[in-house]
């Protein structure tokens, strides 16, 4: 029935605004706006929706993984500009808060709605 559909997934925030500038200006996706709603335009992939909603309430997991060759390259640079990485019980995580070890090297980080984001080494 959907095997030719062209899906999207999509998530909420509670500040669409700052949404917008989070993932357009800090991490530097092509992102843009249409009846309230945010889209992000991922190379490779149909757009992500972020639809606002007041009673946002962050998901408990992670929403957005985003791959890249040089995980410690990329959380250097996100760093830079003023993204935290979070730390997860059970998992090891070095001094700049990537988890190694236990599968693929992954760093963890929220955005400014409190969901989870990854940057994961592929």
């Amino acid at each position: 029935m959907f095997g030719d559909t062209k899906a999207f997934s999509g998530f909420s925030s509670n500040d669409i605004p700052a949404a917008k500038k989070f993932y357009g200006e800090t991490l530097g996706l092509n992102v843009s706006e249409s009846d309230g709603l945010l889209f992000l335009h991922i190379a490779g992939s149909n757009d992500l929706v972020i639809y606002p909603k007041e009673n946002h309430e962050p998901a408990s997991f992670t929403v957005l993984n985003f791959p890249v060759k040089d995980i410690d390259g990329a959380v250097d640079e996100l760093a830079r500009r003023g993204v935290s990485f979070e730390r997860y019980e059970g998992f090891p995580h070095d001094e700049k808060g990537v988890a190694r070890g236990q599968g693929p090297s992954i760093a963890w980080f929220k955005d400014p709605a409190g969901n989870i984001l990854s940057v994961i080494e592929e």
